[in-house]
């Protein structure tokens, strides 16, 4: 395969809602450059792209896929991403390498609510940006509407190239960049190309102009050229908008029907020509603060942005060239553990379709199999020249589920699987939690969840539960309480004797110290799992050794691993130990130990305990039609409304939500809104669980 330098290089993502036509458009691409003899579609599970049996089953992207094709001297690196946000962390891998985004969008729906989730990430990498209104041929297809929803997503910074007509019931395009027709035949292919109808002359003169004073706005030289001539050629109008698009500030629009490859190849070419190049993008800054200049006779650098595990093929490694030339059998160092990988075989990737290269120049997409220390987000470098690329950020869990092996004997075996799913995809978090005794996979929805459950089963082999994952609750004290317990054990030689006495009270920050007691010493312990004991010794007479009160303390502190009322951790009490026995033969640490454990236990369950549940600050994106239903639903999880926000179309809800209530609020909310409300949450502080709910879990405990 011919090799491509970074000036010939164009590596775009197309993205954009479920069902907007990105798989289908990206297929079109490789048929109409000749690199398919026949086009694959989504409903007969056929495409480049979608490949994976999951995706063939359910009719729809689950991975990101990197394609590519060659036009007219160029070679463009495709990725095919999700369009459901479940799928998230792929669509966020990919815009993180890609030098352009290809935004696609359904004619009929517009700006959808997963284009504007996929815009916050574009917005936020400030990655130049291309609109794309497919299936403009649809009988309830609307570009009007599309274009006035493009604008309301990003501004008056929105050009259009082009817009569709119908001229003697067949499709065109107007191109106001090239001022032409493009008229098709029916079945689609290649066009004729024809004179702006009359009748759209004044339409397209007007957003001819348009176009040439945004190219112009965005260079100064050809601000100048512009007021000297009054306008710009082509080619001055190809570079103010590049200029346009690496600033952010400029967003091309195009049309076309993938499906009937309608202007797909004036799509490659504007790629090809005007959309930027891993040339024209600035030097990346590095973690440890370097400036990563992308040239050719630099050292190679390389960042891995995904991973993929294939029965009978194992770890595929993707990655893009940050700098230098990568060669077969380079030895490359690992920033993250300084480990050494050689890089036996390189792959450009069309799909599962594996095409073997010798070498990849910077700005180029390649993969490698079998690294044996590489995952996700790690960066290599040329041995002697160490450099770290900045990793991906991915979103927090929205959904957390316990999961357990269904067989005990495939316990192993889970942990591998899931060890690769988080490999694969860092949206999938999964963490033992040593207080809930539970392993806890955290993912992004229903079907996210639903996809990973598939994988276990058919890719690696085992079946797992899934099951609500227990809540962290917290028990505290209401009131004041004191005890005494004598711990005495005989059964002849040395003995055991200890005998404490307490007073237990709810502590809070800045309080008073207790009044009534002689205080001798304080020790203020922050607890692990947050709040604290104040631990006090009060005694007088030395009636007990100062060498035992640790050991006391000890003892209350096991008791607070595991309190009373449901087994969860005890936070903020304060111990007063204020007298007791000892004996000078049997007396020791354990039996003070002891001692001290029942009598704080004693205490605590007089002290009118309160169980704490868990509160996140939950914060919901709703259209404003909306609104009603999904407060009722809130309202009926025990929810505190403590806010809203407007902007645009859409209320931010703002809202304190015990974390008991959030089991399979993913689901719910996309029910309720038809996948148009977002949400995220973190945890914000504990708070006393309603006295009802108290007795039903302290029963089902008891």
């Amino acid at each position: 395969m011919k090799v491509y330098d970074d000036k010939h290089i164009k590596n775009v993502v197309f993205v954009g809602a479920h069902s907007s036509g990105k798989t289908t458009l990206a297929e079109t691409m490789l048929f109409e450059a000749g690199l398919l003899n026949r086009r694959g579609t989504v409903e007969q599970g056929n495409t480049v792209s979608d490949y994976h049996e999951i995706e063939q089953q359910r009719g729809t992207s689950v991975f990101a896929t990197p394609l590519h094709t060659e036009w007219r001297n160029y070679k463009i690196n495709i990725i095919d991403t999700p369009g459901l946000d479940d799928f998230v962390g792929e669509i966020i891998s990919s815009i993180r390498v890609a030098d352009t985004i290809v935004t696609v969008l359904n004619a009929q729906q517009g700006v959808e609510i997963g284009t504007e989730i996929i815009w916050n990430y574009i917005d936020t990498y400030n990655k130049p940006t291309v609109f794309v209104v497919n299936q403009i041929d649809h009988i309830n297809a609307n570009y009007e509407k599309s274009i006035r929803s493009i604008k309301d997503l990003v501004g008056n910074n929105t050009v259009i190239i082009q817009y569709p007509i119908v001229i003697d019931g067949a499709q065109c395009i107007v191109d106001v960049l090239k001022m032409k027709c493009y008229k098709f035949p029916e079945e689609g292919g290649k066009p004729e190309k024809l004179p702006i109808p009359g009748d759209q002359k004044e339409k397209a003169d007007h957003l001819h102009n348009e176009l040439v004073e945004k190219a112009a706005e965005n260079d100064e030289a050809l601000m100048e050229l512009f007021f000297d001539k009054g306008t710009l050629n082509e080619d001055e109008m190809r570079q103010g908008i590049k200029a346009g698009m690496l600033n952010h500030e400029l967003f091309p629009v195009f049309c076309v029907s993938a499906l009937k490859d309608m202007g797909s190849g004036r799509l490659m070419g504007f790629i090809d020509n005007v959309a930027p190049a891993a040339a024209d993008l600035p030097p990346e800054q590095t973690v440890e603060g370097d400036l990563l200049e992308r040239k050719k006779d630099s050292p190679a650098t390389l960042f891995v942005f995904k991973t993929l595990y294939q029965p009978n093929l194992g770890q595929i490694t993707f990655f893009k060239v940050k700098s230098g030339v990568l060669r077969v059998n380079d030895k490359m160092e690992n920033s993250r553990n300084g480990e050494t990988e050689i890089l036996n075989q390189l792959f450009i990737m069309d799909g599962k379709k594996r095409e073997p290269v010798n070498r990849l120049e910077v700005g180029d997409i390649g993969a490698t199999l079998k690294l044996k220390h590489t995952e996700t987000n790690d960066t290599l470098y040329t041995p002697g020249h160490p450099a770290t690329i900045k990793p991906i950020q991915y979103p927090q869990p929205r959904t957390r589920k316990s999961i357990s092996a269904e067989k005990q004997q495939d316990e192993e075996k889970l942990s591998d699987a899931l060890r690769k799913l988080h490999s694969q995809d860092p949206t999938v978090v999964v963490k033992y939690s040593t207080e809930l005794k539970q392993l806890i996979l955290g993912c992004q929805g229903e079907l996210h969840l639903a996809t990973i459950q598939w994988q276990l089963e058919h890719v690696y082999g085992v079946t797992a539960v899934f099951e609500a994952p227990k809540i962290a609750y917290r028990e505290t004290i209401q009131r004041s309480a004191a005890a005494t317990y004598r711990h005495k054990k005989q059964s002849g030689g040395a003995g055991q004797f200890g005998e404490v006495h307490l007073k237990i009270e709810p502590w809070t920050e800045g309080m008073d110290e207790p009044q009534g007691f002689n205080i001798r010493g304080k020790e203020e312990i922050d607890l692990p799992w947050g709040g604290k004991l104040v631990f006090y010794n009060c005694i007088v007479g030395g009636v007990i050794d100062s060498r035992y009160l640790p050991s006391i303390r000890k003892g209350i502190l096991e008791v607070m691993e595991t309190g009373p009322l449901t087994g969860s951790y005890i936070r903020d009490v304060r111990v007063m130990v204020y007298d007791g026995k000892m004996h000078p033969v049997d007396s020791n640490d354990i039996s003070f130990k002891i001692a001290g454990a029942h009598a704080f236990k004693e205490a605590f369950l007089n002290a009118k305990p309160k169980l704490l549940e868990p509160i996140q600050e939950l914060t919901v994106k709703v259209p404003e039609e909306m609104v009603g239903s999904v407060m009722t639903d809130l309202q009926s999880r025990r929810s505190i409304i403590q806010g809203i926000d407007s902007i645009d179309q859409y209320q931010i809800l703002k809202c304190a939500v015990p974390e008991a209530e959030l089991f399979g609020y993913s689901t719910n909310l996309r029910s309720l809104t038809q996948g148009k409300a977002t949400f995220k949450s973190a945890f914000s502080s504990f708070k006393a669980v309603p006295n009802n709910i108290q007795a039903s879990l302290t029963s089902a405990v008891s």
